[in-house]
């Protein structure tokens, strides 16, 4: 649906020139949630307003259905956006929104009557069709820019991080809510955000962001378990980095030796890496704690930390490095760990990642 090639933004004005995208090339699927996910000053933004043309690269080529886009005009492309302010119009009723951009377009009365009624439908605010925009909750607003970004069935939606100004619990069902939106419709999604809980659980791709470049593409879950370099593993989710010695790899296995000296086998990394001093990247879910002598990592337990769902254990790990493991909280059972206690960290058969710097 979309071909991003070789696209670079620099921005000039007093002082140094600031590059916020560097030769960034991405293709996106036709009816695919993709999203653009990194931390702040990314570039993920700047990468969205290209593609919708609010910004003009500074080099390369952004094309939609084989189209280049560089040299139309925002109103020209079959793209609408979602701002995570919503910008509706607050003298106006929730209908009335949703049919502006249609008014605009110039379509038949009675074709923006069906497909008002059609968006109401979509978003669950007919009820709240007569209600000015002013009047109805934030996350209600947000089904309303919603329902009028899709009214004139846009090829793309792009949507910069419109869920931020929601309550933990309304955000945590919008992200279903969004879903269900993109699936229903067949639209191609493009969400920006540095949500990285968001990215994994609306996507079917995911580009991770630094510094103006995509660092890596995949599924939620290729992303989570088999991060291609440092930065993606530490950005998605918590990880522990152990620095181990490799031994050798053979295919997608690396055999690796621990700072305790036991040998076991782990992830080989993506684009092979020569036997020596490495860094291996093991998430906290995937290790458990034992007590008693013959483990794999010994240390000393430094603090427990109960979540509710799940506890966390942090354990100086002999040798100075600090682990943190978390296991989920069984009914009727007690962890009978305390601080200071001797323990043991032994990870899962094949878990654990090697990386690339």
């Amino acid at each position: 649906m979309i071909e991003i090639a070789n696209v670079s933004k620099i921005f000039t004005g007093r002082g140094a020139p600031f590059t916020a995208l560097d030769d960034v090339s991405v293709t996106i699927r036709e009816n695919e949630f993709f999203t653009l996910l990194g931390p702040s000053g990314c570039g993920k933004t700047t990468l969205l307003r290209v593609i919708a043309g609010f910004i003009d690269p500074t080099h390369g080529a952004v094309k939609l259905e084989g189209q280049d886009l560089v040299k139309l005009p925002p109103y020209r492309r079959p793209v609408n956006t979602v701002f995570q302010s919503y910008a509706l119009f607050p003298h106006m009723t929730v209908a009335q929104n949703i049919a502006f951009g249609l008014e605009m377009l110039d379509k038949p009365s009675a074709e923006i009557k069906a497909t008002v009624d059609q968006m109401l439908e979509l978003v669950r605010m007919t009820p709240m069709a007569d209600r000015k925009t002013s009047e109805i909750s934030g996350g209600q607003q947000q089904r309303v820019a919603l329902a009028r970004a899709l009214a004139p069935r846009p090829k793309v939606l792009l949507l910069d991080e419109p869920l931020s100004a929601l309550d933990f619990k309304l955000r945590k069902d919008m992200q279903l809510e969004l879903k269900r939106l993109q699936s229903e419709t067949g639209i191609t999604f493009v969400f920006v955000t540095h949500d990285q809980e968001e990215a994994l659980t609306m996507s079917d791709r995911i580009a991770v962001m630094n510094a103006g470049d995509i660092r890596q593409i995949g599924g939620p879950r290729d992303i989570y378990d088999h991060p291609a370099e440092r930065f993606v593993a530490d950005f998605i989710g918590d990880t522990n980095f152990l620095e181990v010695e490799l031994l050798a790899t053979e295919g997608e296995t690396a055999r690796i030796r621990l700072p305790s000296g036991v040998e076991t086998e782990v992830r080989a990394p993506r684009d092979g890496v020569a036997p020596g001093p490495v860094t291996l990247a093991v998430r906290p879910e995937h290790a458990s704690l034992s007590g008693g002598d013959g483990a794999a990592l010994p240390g000393t337990l430094a603090n427990v930390v109960y979540f509710g769902t799940d506890t966390h254990f942090h354990v100086d790990l002999d040798g100075g490095a600090r682990f943190v493991l978390r296991q989920q909280n069984q009914p009727g059972t007690a962890q009978g760990w305390s601080v200071g206690d001797a323990v043991t960290v032994t990870l899962a058969p094949g878990v654990g990642q090697v990386l690339r710097d």
